[in-house]
Order: C-alpha cells, then sequence, then structure tokens
C-alpha cells in the first residue's frame, strides 16, 4: 500500500449526525485525485443510524432517541455522548489499498489501541468489528464512492449503552456491547481521541 496522500485531521469535537453525514456526501462527490485524504473524529448526539440494506426488524423499540437511514453499509447501530466516531476520507485507489484489506487495518487501529491500554481485543470473520471478551467494543460502516471511503467507525469509550438494548446491534440478536469505561474508567473521551490519532497514523502513514 502507498502511503495516504497528505492525510488532514479535522477535529470536529460535538456535533450531530446528519449535517456531517451531508458534508462527508459533499466532500466525497467534490474531491479529486489531488484531494488531500482526510480523517474526522466527532462524537454526536444520541442516533440510531440505519444502513442502506438494514433491516426494520433490528430496531426492537422506538423511544424518543431519533433513528435515521444512511447510505453505508452495515444494520442498525447507536451513536451518542462518549463514543469516539472516526470518518476516513480515503482515495483507496490512489493508496492502492482494497476495502477488506481497508476494514482490517482500520480494526487493527483500534485492537492496538486497546492493546496499549492492558485490554486484549480481537477480530470476528463472521462479523466486522471490534471485541472484547465477545462484546463489541468498535463497529465499522462504510461507503466507497468511485473507489474513496466515507463513514467509518464508532468506539465506544465513555457512554450511556443503554439505548443499545433497544437494538439488535449491528444485526445480530443479543449482541453484547462493552466500552474502554468498562476497563479503564480513567480514560477519557479526550484522551482516546488522541490516542487514536496516533495509532491511525501510524497504521496510515501519509505522505506530504
Amino acid at each position: 500500500m502507498d502511503a495516504l496522500s497528505g492525510l488532514e485531521i479535522v477535529d470536529l469535537g460535538h456535533q450531530p449526525y446528519e449535517p456531517v453525514w451531508r458534508e462527508m456526501q459533499r466532500f466525497t462527490d467534490a474531491r479529486d485525485a489531488a484531494t488531500p485524504d482526510q480523517l474526522w473524529l466527532v462524537e454526536h448526539d444520541p442516533i440510531y443510524t440505519q444502513g442502506q440494506a438494514g433491516k426494520p426488524e433490528h430496531v426492537l423499540l422506538r423511544n424518543e432517541i431519533p433513528l435515521l437511514q444512511v447510505d453505508r453499509g452495515g444494520q442498525v447501530t447507536y451513536h451518542g455522548p462518549g463514543q469516539l466516531v472516526a470518518y476516513p476520507l480515503v482515495d483507496l485507489k490512489r493508496c492502492k489499498i482494497g476495502v477488506r484489506d481497508f476494514v482490517h487495518r482500520l480494526e487493527g487501529v483500534v485492537i492496538e489501541q486497546l492493546r496499549g491500554y492492558g485490554v486484549d481485543a480481537e477480530r470476528k470473520l463472521s462479523a466486522p468489528g471490534v471485541y472484547v471478551g465477545g462484546a463489541k467494543i468498535a463497529s465499522l460502516g462504510l461507503r466507497v464512492r468511485r473507489g474513496c471511503t466515507f463513514h467509518g467507525l464508532a468506539f465506544n469509550v465513555a457512554m450511556d449503552l443503554a439505548p443499545f438494548s433497544a437494538i439488535n446491534p449491528c444485526g445480530f440478536q443479543g449482541l453484547a456491547v462493552t466500552q474502554v469505561l468498562d476497563f479503564l474508567p480513567s480514560v477519557t473521551w479526550a484522551q482516546a481521541c488522541a490516542d487514536f490519532k496516533r495509532y491511525f497514523q501510524e497504521s496510515f502513514p501519509s505522505a506530504r
């Protein structure tokens, strides 16, 4: 794989989901062969998002949290405060990496970060994401348009996990979810965000 092209990291802070999603679409549609790759990091207001092929039966209970149909892959998931959401906007053609390898490397960023915290994490061949003791700690859902990625990865850091009980997370009935807080109460969202940047840059070096 070639290096990412002039990676720019954008800290969005706390933002509602839909405007960020629409801006990702605009960025992807407007970019050309010279556009630097970007990594957006954000924390969202509470929302359920349903992938483009999402099945409604995986929404078990409708509550006050909004549900939005979006254009990523995968089934339903939850975003909320205390979750680190990373959107890598990468030209896969330019950096000569396939989608499967890209997902594998994204999972690896979280696995290495957790390892740095002393937490053993793993992949599952049957379901993209990162797991600790069988419970999901990070989920992935991508869209690739003209060889460029948007959407990305949601990493549970220090959040209210109760809203996950209203859905089958990522379409898996009874799937347990966990977060960094369950293992390391001292790790804040801000620290996890800073650490994620470092591990991402180690896994996806940037060519300037």
